[in-house]
């Protein structure tokens, strides 16, 4: 009789093992494929706010994508809020100056509520004498979904 029990445990021990394999597999299947559907949504978002900034401006497309607590660096120092980066932004801005961006990487956690990307930058401006300058560098951005579903960048 022992001997019958400790196989019917051992066989529900099994058997219980082997649901759990099954739904982690699922779960891995679906996580993928929200993975996947969460990375194209970013690709889009850093697609719109480049396409904004050529639009109505930097200072005003990083005000639109920036979260409430969203953060940039510049010249070494942080730049806290969106309000505080669209001023910095509008009074560090030169004449005809653009910035282009385009990630060249992007990932987002399982569970969907951060991402980070990276890519390649250019900045054009006119210098004093006239002259247009072009510089190129690679950006970071660390995304966040908002309680309406929105991305907004919180480093940028």
């Amino acid at each position: 009789m022992k001997l019958y029990k400790k196989l019917r445990m051992h066989k529900q021990a099994i058997i219980a093992f082997l649901f759990l394999i099954f739904l982690t597999s699922c779960k891995n299947h679906k996580t993928e494929k929200n993975v996947e559907k969460w990375e194209k949504e970013i690709l889009q978002v850093e697609q719109d706010f480049n396409d904004l900034a050529q639009k109505i401006g930097l200072a005003d497309a990083f005000y639109t994508y920036a979260a409430t607590d969203g953060v940039i660096r510049k010249n070494g120092k942080l730049i806290e809020g969106k309000a505080a980066i669209q001023k910095w932004i509008k009074n560090d801005t030169r004449p005809y100056q653009t910035l282009t961006w385009k990630p060249t990487f992007v990932e987002v956690s399982n569970s969907g509520d951060l991402a980070y990307t990276y890519g390649d930058a250019t900045f054009a401006f006119i210098d004093s004498q006239g002259d247009k300058k072009v510089k190129t560098s690679i950006y970071h951005t660390v995304w966040k979904r908002q309680k309406n579903g929105e991305w907004k960048f919180v480093w940028d």
